[in-house]
Parts: structure tokens; C-alpha cells; sequence
């Protein structure tokens, strides 16, 4: 089957650089290719410790190689590139999903705030959150602050484990600026590493995952000694700084 064609426009461009996000109103993968995806996701399920959360189900794709057609389809990497430019490379994967009633809340943050000192700076990070099941408010779907890339990093306080998926939270937010992302399944949106981001907790009767699938500019240049076990992977362009890519 014919991949889709999933170049954004310029005024997608401009919109994605001003707000730090990006909603597409379209699919990311055909229905079947989909599918693939959700049973692979079922599959880590139900494999999963019963003891652990399934919203720890981080960088999968170093375990389940099967995760790469996803992750290096022409469909997502013509996005990636629409953003970020020809020389990028997959800088990490995360099924995050939140059980029915007890779904932890994902405390206001930004991306870049956790991954201090991993890069030299984080003007090239982009995230695809792919829908695995509906996303809505109700069940706690992503919400951001729009523009809030543009500012300077905010800062943080200590809030409890074990009601949230992170242990500190970015304070003096403006939530009447908040923009909610509800996503059906196969459904797309993108944001920039550094906008504040979060997501209520999921106390609705129905399950929410989302996978994302973070993408760098190699532009940017990576701190090998501050990145010890983290495997990238080279997509597309050049390396420039001759980042550690497999």
C-alpha cells in the first residue's frame, strides 16, 4: 500500500514554530499499519510486570526492534523533516499509558528541563504524540501552553510519585492559557521540548496511551558522557556533529 503523504504545509511550519505545537487534523499511518502498531503496544501489555505502572514503558524500541517501521516510516520522518529540517536523527520512544481510575496526572514540565546537559541545547527536539486510544479530557489528554517554548525555563517544585508520572512540577504556570489535545486513535499532534505540558490525571473509566516518538536536529550537538546507556539513531541527512548514531 501507497504510504500517505504527511509533508506539512508552510503556514503548518510557521504555526508549529510560533505556539511550540502542532495539531494535524489527519491519520498518521494507514489503518493497517496502525493496527500493527496497537497490537505490538497490547502485546507489551500484557507481558508487562504487574507491578509496575504501564506508563513506565520507556524507549521500547531498545528491546522490541519491531518498533523501527514505525519509527523510520517515510510518513513520520517527512513530518520530522517539514519541522526540523533534512538531518535529524530518533532520539527516543515512550508508550505512556494511563489506567482507567487510576492513571497518575504528568505534572506541568517541559521536555528539556529533565534532559539537562544531555545536549549542548534544545531548539531541535520535536515529539510526535500518536493516539493509541481516544485522548480526551476526560481521560486526562495532553494539555500545553502555547508559546511558552520562546520563554526561559521555568522552575520546579517536589510533588508526590505516586499520584504523578514525574516528582517535581514547574511552577507559575498561566493554565487559562491551556490548549487540550484530544486525539482519536491514529490521530497526531507535535510539540517542541521545551513547552510546558501536562496532563490531568485519568480517573474516567476508559484507558489512555499515547506513543511518542522524539526526534533531534543534528544540528544539535549531544554530550556522549551525560548520555551513558541512551542509544540514537541516525534518520535522515547529515551529521554534522558526528553524534554517536548506531
Amino acid at each position: 500500500m501507497k504510504e500517505l503523504d504527511m509533508k506539512l504545509t508552510a503556514k503548518q511550519y510557521d504555526q508549529y514554530w510560533a505556539d511550540g505545537y502542532l495539531l494535524p487534523s489527519a491519520p498518521l499511518f494507514s489503518e493497517e499499519k496502525f493496527s500493527r502498531l496497537k497490537a505490538i503496544f497490547e502485546g507489551l501489555v500484557a507481558t508487562h510486570d504487574p507491578t509496575q505502572r504501564t506508563d513506565t514503558l520507556d524507549v521500547p524500541h531498545f528491546q522490541n526492534e519491531e518498533l523501527f517501521e514505525f519509527l523510520m516510516a517515510p510518513e513520520v520522518l517527512d513530518v520530522v523533516e517539514s519541522i526540523i529540517g533534512p538531518d535529524f536523527g530518533l532520539w527516543s520512544s515512550h508508550f505512556i499509558s494511563k489506567e482507567p481510575k487510576i492513571g497518575r496526572a504528568t505534572p506541568w514540565h517541559e521536555d528539556s528541563a529533565y534532559w539537562n546537559g544531555r545536549f549542548e541545547n534544545f531548539d531541535g527536539i520535536i515529539t510526535i504524540w500518536l493516539a493509541i486510544d481516544p485522548s480526551t479530557e476526560e481521560n486526562g489528554c495532553m494539555k500545553v501552553i502555547p508559546g511558552s517554548h520562546l520563554t526561559e525555563n521555568s522552575e520546579y517544585e517536589a510533588v508526590d510519585e505516586n499520584t504523578n508520572t514525574f516528582d517535581k512540577e514547574a511552577t507559575n504556570v498561566d493554565e487559562s492559557m491551556q490548549v487540550y489535545f484530544e486525539l482519536q486513535p491514529n490521530q497526531y499532534s507535535l510539540h517542541d521540548s521545551r513547552i510546558l505540558h501536562g496532563a490531568e490525571a485519568n480517573t474516567s473509566e476508559h484507558r489512555r496511551c499515547g506513543y511518542t516518538m522524539r526526534y533531534f536536529s543534528q544540528n544539535m550537538k549531544m554530550i556522549p558522557e551525560n548520555n551513558l546507556g541512551h542509544k540514537i539513531w541516525h534518520c535522515r541527512g547529515k551529521n554534522p556533529h558526528n553524534n554517536p548514531v548506531e
